[in-house]
């Protein structure tokens, strides 16, 4: 770090932003295989949050990826540094009071932990969404499976670039036998707990 940088510290802190919103900032990391169900988890999960009056905001990766992140590519450095930017992103959204919810890949334990890292103690939830690699390809809403396994994607996560299943999440959500709203009611249940 460039030893001219100073961390500047302002009057109004996290607990007044907090206090302000009447909620505490927390980040709910969705991670799973493409077509796994990540987005339309933590998108209905955001429509339940919002009608119960709670300020989110939604980190989706391929919107990620049009503006903040569109100078990468899906080599392994390139997917290192997406993470590595979006987690600077939730550690700004989480003081800000925000409750943050995020769908990416994600897809190595290294980037995950350390996003975890640069947060409070139970400010990173991370919600697994566990689907099987023959499920999404069956799914393959976007044709991406189909693409990747012709050649035409490379690095594609769980075809020909690993995914390494997170170790201890906060919560293993399980969609291949389920409905969204099944599903959604695993993860509310778990979150009132």
């Amino acid at each position: 770090m460039d030893t001219n940088i100073v961390f500047h510290h302002h009057a109004v802190d996290r607990a007044q932003r907090e206090k302000l919103l009447g909620q505490k900032g927390v980040v709910y990391w969705f991670t799973g295989l493409s077509g796994s169900g990540k987005s339309t988890l933590a998108g209905a999960f955001e429509e339940v949050l919002h009608q119960r009056g709670v300020h989110t905001f939604l980190l989706d990766g391929d919107n990620i990826r049009t503006g903040l992140c569109s100078d990468l590519d899906f080599s392994e450095a390139s997917r290192i540094e997406n993470i590595r930017r979006l987690g600077e992103v939730c550690k700004l959204m989480v003081d800000a009071g925000m409750v943050v919810l995020t769908a990416f890949i994600s897809p190595f334990q290294s980037d995950r932990d350390s996003v975890r890292s640069k947060l409070a103690p139970g400010d990173f939830v991370e919600v697994y969404v566990d689907t099987p690699l023959e499920v999404c390809e069956q799914r393959d809403v976007k044709g991406l499976y189909k693409k990747a396994r012709a050649g035409v994607i490379p690095h594609f996560t769980g075809i020909s670039s690993p995914y390494e299943p997170p170790i201890n999440p906060e919560i293993m959500l399980q969609t291949q036998d389920k409905t969204v709203a099944e599903s959604l009611a695993d993860l509310l249940k778990f979150i009132e707990s």
